[in-house]
């Protein structure tokens, strides 16, 4: 394919390369095809020009289609054709037909063969990769090992095995280093495909990863004695996890902490120390729900406001609690409505006035009024 490109060559080779390449025939016999055509017009025709291409297999024939639709008035000559034309190739033809005018082609020259090479080459890139990420369609929503292959500005890239995939910005953990060679577990979140070509989204700040990461240490989670209701994670900063149990007189919250916490420290270790996870005992009674959810703040009261859409509550704290119901930054109210389902409204109560104690007497003042006292009965 370098001199020039001979087609009957090329049609032997389909099942040859289908093979290395792990591809079905038809696939490549297509790709080839349009490599014909991308050849045909760098040494035929126009750059703008509609063409496609049929490749007979055992006789190594080509033929070209150039479609042209039928207008009242040519602009561009590539895509379009006066009626009076496109009546000597088709009589019947009226405005608005899309006629193809076919050529058949067995060989091209040099510059033509190098345009066909360039083609096949990039289309078949593309054909292995669709192949490769649709053995990955029925994995997401999985946890996957993957070697850290490439730090960037914005995105990391994690080779999967047979596939590479990308951590954007906002599936990252907030503060996580990563190093080129190191070996991670990712959450793949989805399957983009854009005009580059189909991308395997990674995540490592998904709700779902923390829950996988609980499933691996926590067997009665696999079991469903214990169940994740609800998660709210903020990567790197601060996670809350609201959990039940099915089985009376089992403790949620001691079976996903662990003895002495080895079960909570091990997703730790994979997240990172510096996320604090808060694993909270799940109510069907909202107002339960939203005291469990503001831990370790101290509730007094909720008031859930009726009708209201979204769903709205107010909590009422005493003031020295209102800082820890709020959280730095907002961050543990925040987490806490995102759990619940409700937007929170903290009103802090005004610290009760403690009483006066009473004024404390002169001790010397007593002792004077004693001595008088006693004086006058004698």
């Amino acid at each position: 394919m370098i001199d020039e490109l001979n087609l009957k060559q090329l049609a032997l080779a389909v099942r040859t390369i289908a093979e290395e390449k792990n591809l079905p025939e038809e696939t490549v016999h297509e790709v080839i095809e349009q490599a014909i055509a991308a050849a045909w017009r760098r040494e035929n025709g126009d750059r703008e020009q509609d063409v496609r291409a049929e490749l007979n297999s055992n006789s190594g024939e080509a033929k070209v289609y150039v479609r042209r639709e039928v207008v009242e008035d040519p602009i561009n000559d590539a895509l379009e054709l006066g009626l009076e034309e496109a009546q000597k190739i088709k009589p019947d033809a009226v405005i608005g037909d899309v006629l193809e005018d076919e050529q058949t082609v067995t060989t091209f020259g040099r510059v033509a063969a190098q345009t066909a090479k360039q083609v096949v080459l990039q289309r078949l890139r593309e054909a292995e990769r669709e192949v490769v990420l649709g053995e990955y369609e029925d994995k997401i929503g999985q946890v996957l090992t993957g070697v850290v292959q490439r730090v960037e500005p914005r995105v990391i890239r994690v080779e999967l095995g047979k596939a590479t995939g990308i951590i954007p910005p906002s599936e990252q953990i907030q503060g996580e280093y990563m190093s080129p060679g190191s070996r991670i577990k990712v959450y793949l979140k989805d399957i983009e495909r854009d005009n580059r070509g189909p991308q395997l989204i990674l995540s490592r700040a998904s709700e779902k990863f923390i829950e996988y990461l609980f499933s691996q240490e926590v067997p009665e989670l696999e079991s469903g004695a214990v169940e994740v209701k609800a998660i709210a994670r903020e990567a790197g900063r601060r996670t809350k996890i609201a959990v039940a149990s099915s089985i009376p007189g089992v403790d949620p919250v001691g079976t996903l902490v662990g003895g002495h916490g080895t079960r909570v420290q091990a997703v730790m270790n994979e997240v990172g120390d510096q996320e604090k996870i808060d694993i909270i005992v799940f109510s069907d009674d909202p107002v339960q729900f939203i005291k469990n959810a503001l831990s370790p703040a101290e509730v007094q009261k909720i008031d859930i406001v009726e009708g209201s859409d979204p769903k709205r509550a107010t909590v009422h704290v005493a003031e020295d609690q209102q800082s820890i119901a709020i959280g730095r930054g907002g961050q543990n109210v925040r987490l806490a409505s995102r759990l619940t389902g409700y937007e929170l409204d903290i009103n802090a109560a005004e610290r009760a006035v403690k009483a006066e104690p009473k004024p404390r007497k002169n001790i010397e003042d007593e002792l004077l009024n004693a001595v008088e006292e006693s004086t006058e009965e004698e």
